[in-house]
């Protein structure tokens, strides 16, 4: 079992199914967290108050440990890890990234705890004075969480560029299990607080899975601190851009927090439980890919091979377009009986049900722009090239503030998720234009003709799962969970298999290659290229 968990991934489907069959695990796992607040707490000051502490912990967390592991750390490790007598280079650079970063995050949690209080009424200036103390104290205790969560992200960075993607992908699930136990008992003992301190609790399990998962490799830990390293210096000019636009992406977020500050109470958790639910599909598939791809477009961009770096975008392209249009419309057409089914539950009634469906709704349009930037930044990445996505995103975020502005008055917490889905869309298409432009082409010639298919299966599967809707509602009640639930199983299955049968009757290869790749094993011997041919 022990040797299963940790084998390498030697196709890129196969490893994208092992970290989107575990990030849909993480996902049910998150859904059943966010069902148990939304009971216990309803949308009101306690969870409003929760998802406000978590922005500055999580600010730091992004701009530190994602700025530097997201841009820069996978590509110069393999450049060592693949190279003769290379390895020990490799492990000597994961140690002292450990005790660099590490560092950085432990100096200034300390810093920020000192200043919680006064970060407190800037993430949350609408909120009076006694929930923006809560939040104050929530945010201490959640700080301890991010170095956990540091030290473990690097180790899952070198998990995941020896493609060992199992107990990478695990560990969130553990994260939201220690956040779980904070909800069911350490609120009992602790108070509200005892949310917080579950959260440090899922950083913690999160780190020990790591652990785990870099026992079968040569990676010994050692004391490594050295500043001047060219592998050091080489990694903080790579995620200085990329630091940059994390911070602008992350201060986009925060206004949208603040903005949804002012609106009446629950505003704020209502667009976080919209944004939780529809990272479901954008996990799991979008990030999954993105993940999965990484490592191969770092070698492939290291041995110049350009012509096989634009035939791997170009074949996850096509597989991110056919497996996202059916989850856009089974989220925008079962949008209310998603909301139900995750968080409509005790104290989250149904005004909060529709106001949280609606907000899903702009969300779930930008599925497939969402996930094509998580693709083309990591190309870029691969690149060695951290501005490009930088300026992007501050075009991008600039707009969608303005656009979360100019849309408040008319349309309220709505006008949040419609903001930031113009943020995504701009930030895709100016990734691919910039990106094309430097290859000369991302053969699009080859992804038109599976939109064409894409676009008829896609049609007919939303019709199907639009008139089936109230035939179920004609013999199943809605006043149940299960009635809501099989509603939204029944007539949305429907639609699924009606995409799967069209896919078949016009041959979509993505559709071939993907059950193909399900099916195979992950262990199996082959090429990454061999998953996505450019035919």
């Amino acid at each position: 079992m022990l040797r299963f968990i940790q084998k390498e991934s030697k196709t890129i489907i196969g490893a994208a199914t092992i970290v989107g069959v575990l990030s849909f695990m993480s996902r049910i796992v998150g859904f059943i967290r966010d069902r148990i607040l939304a009971g216990a707490f309803g949308a009101g000051d306690t969870l409003d108050v929760y998802y406000a502490a978590f922005k500055i912990p999580d600010l730091l967390f992004s701009l530190i440990v994602v700025g530097a592991l997201s841009a820069s750390f996978i590509p110069i490790f393999l450049s060592h890890y693949n190279h003769p007598l290379g390895k020990e280079k490799a492990w000597a650079f994961a140690n002292n990234t450990v005790h660099l970063i590490g560092g950085i995050v432990v100096v200034s949690s300390i810093l920020l705890i000192l200043f919680s209080g006064p970060l407190s009424e800037v993430v949350a200036p609408g909120f009076q004075e006694f929930k923006q103390v809560r939040v104050a104290s929530f945010m201490r205790v959640m700080f301890l969480g991010q170095v956990f969560l540091a030290i473990s992200m690097i180790y899952g960075s070198v998990l995941q560029s020896l493609k060992k993607f199992f107990l990478y992908a695990l560990a969130p699930i553990f994260y939201n299990v220690g956040i779980i136990i904070g909800a069911f008992w350490l609120v009992d003992f602790m108070g509200p607080v005892g949310l917080a301190w579950g959260v440090v609790l899922g950083a913690f399990i999160h780190l020990l899975v790591q652990i785990v998962g870099l026992k079968d490799t040569e990676y010994r830990y050692r004391f490594v601190f050295d500043l001047r390293s060219k592998d050091v210096v080489k990694m903080a000019k790579l995620m200085g851009p990329r630091t940059i636009g994390i911070a602008v992406n992350q201060l986009m977020f925060i206004l949208l927090t603040v903005i949804a500050s002012t609106f009446v109470a629950g505003s704020l958790t209502v667009f976080q439980f919209a944004y939780n639910i529809e990272f479901f599909p954008v996990g799991i598939i979008g990030v999954s890919f993105a993940i999965a791809v990484f490592p191969t477009l770092s070698e492939l961009a290291d041995k110049k091979n350009f012509e096989e770096f634009i035939r791997v975008i170009a074949g996850t392209t096509r597989q991110l377009l056919y497996l996202l249009v059916p989850m856009t419309l089974l989220f925008l057409i079962m949008r209310a009986q998603i909301v139900r089914v995750v968080v409509g539950a005790g104290a989250f009634d149904w005004v909060a049900t529709i106001a949280t469906a609606d907000t899903l709704a702009f969300f779930a349009l930008t599925f497939i722009p969402q996930s094509l930037v998580f693709l083309l930044a990591r190309a870029f990445y691969a690149l060695h090239d951290t501005i490009t996505p930088l300026v992007v995103a501050v075009v991008s975020a600039l707009i969608g503030v303005l656009s979360a502005f100019l849309l408040k008055d008319a349309f309220g917490v709505i006008a949040l998720a419609m903001a930031y889905s113009v943020a995504s869309t701009i930030n895709a298409l100016l990734l691919w234009i910039t990106l094309r432009q430097r290859m000369g082409t991302l053969n699009e010639s080859t992804i038109l003709p599976v939109v064409f298919k894409i676009a008829i299966s896609g049609m007919l599967s939303g019709f199907v799962m639009q008139l089936l809707k109230p035939v179920v509602v004609s013999f199943l009640s809605l006043e149940s969970f299960m009635g809501v639930f099989l509603q939204g199983f029944l007539a949305g299955g429907a639609g699924l298999l009606v995409y799967v049968f069209m896919g078949w009757m016009l041959r979509i290869e993505e559709q071939s290659k993907f059950f193909a790749g399900f099916k195979r094993s992950t262990m199996r011997q082959s090429s990454p290229q061999e998953v996505i041919p450019d035919n």
